[in-house]
């Protein structure tokens, strides 16, 4: 029988040892464009403890620089050195598994710019790699394209998995969302899958963040990919119910959380 830890605890000091907070955005830090109560104390506490914090986000629709404005409209002034997104780990990926390679890119403006500014390959007639994003540009003719460039057998990769994007009224879909539409047309899910829970955007976190596995934890409203991305990878697994997930969802879920608190807020005396 799994054994779930208790909300709000940390009898054996985890935190104590841990040197960087991996932090999931949306449902973690803020909703929308509201702090969730405590956060900023938190953060500051992070720092006043001479630890960092890294934003981590598998929302591929928005680039660091728009993280780093919206953060800076809510108060907080950070560089973008400090955001990590699907996007930039799958530009990664591309780069040392398909160098040179020509991309179908299913993606915003924002998105396509980010790939073409680091040197990436787009073509949207004869290409040799499908990467889906969280296109919120989306429409019938690019629906058309994907599919078609799917069905035709080319290698299929995702910049992350998440089915829905929490907002302040409720929930949007996501990347999910969108590799169910393929594979009800073209019969693929994606090859591979970069953003978290996948290894792959981890050890990009860490090689960006110049730490090890064992000094840092992921914290995140979400079971299947943040607290995924955190126990699956060898990292401190932390999830906070201020977002998606439940005390419920816990106990039916295969994903067991090290440490489970009620926000980060609950965090602080801990670190």
């Amino acid at each position: 029988m799994k054994q779930i830890p208790a909300v709000n605890e940390d009898k054996e000091q985890k935190l104590k040892n841990i040197t960087c907070f991996a932090l999931d955005m949306d449902g973690t830090i803020y909703l929308g464009a509201r702090w969730i109560e405590g956060a900023r104390d938190f953060l500051d506490a992070v720092e006043r403890a001479g630890k960092q914090y890294i934003f981590l986000t598998n929302n591929s629709s928005k680039g660091p620089e728009n993280y780093v404005e919206k953060l800076s409209r809510m108060g907080l002034s950070i560089d973008s050195g400090r955001i990590v997104t699907s996007g930039q780990a799958t530009i990664d990926y591309l780069k040392r598994n398909y160098p040179g390679k020509r991309v179908f890119l299913l993606g915003n403006e924002l998105l396509i710019r980010e790939f073409e500014e680091e040197g990436i390959l787009l073509d949207d007639r004869e290409p040799e790699i499908v990467v889906t994003g969280f296109d919120t540009s989306l429409d019938y003719a690019k629906m058309c394209k994907v599919c078609d460039f799917v069905r035709s057998g080319l290698p299929y990769i995702a910049t992350h998995p998440d089915y829905n994007c929490p907002t302040e009224n409720g929930f949007i879909p996501d990347a999910g969302a969108i590799h169910a539409f393929i594979h009800a047309s073209a019969f693929r899910y994606p090859d591979h899958v970069i953003g978290k829970p996948s290894g792959d955007i981890m050890d990009y976190l860490a090689m960006r963040a110049g730490v090890t596995k064992e000094q840092t934890a992921m914290v995140g409203d979400r079971l299947y990919t943040d607290v995924a991305a955190g126990v699956n990878n060898g990292y401190t697994g932390i999830l906070v119910l201020s977002g998606e997930a439940s005390m419920q969802d816990v106990e039916k879920s295969d994903v067991v959380p090290d440490l489970i608190f009620s926000s980060v807020k609950e965090m602080i005396d801990y670190i």
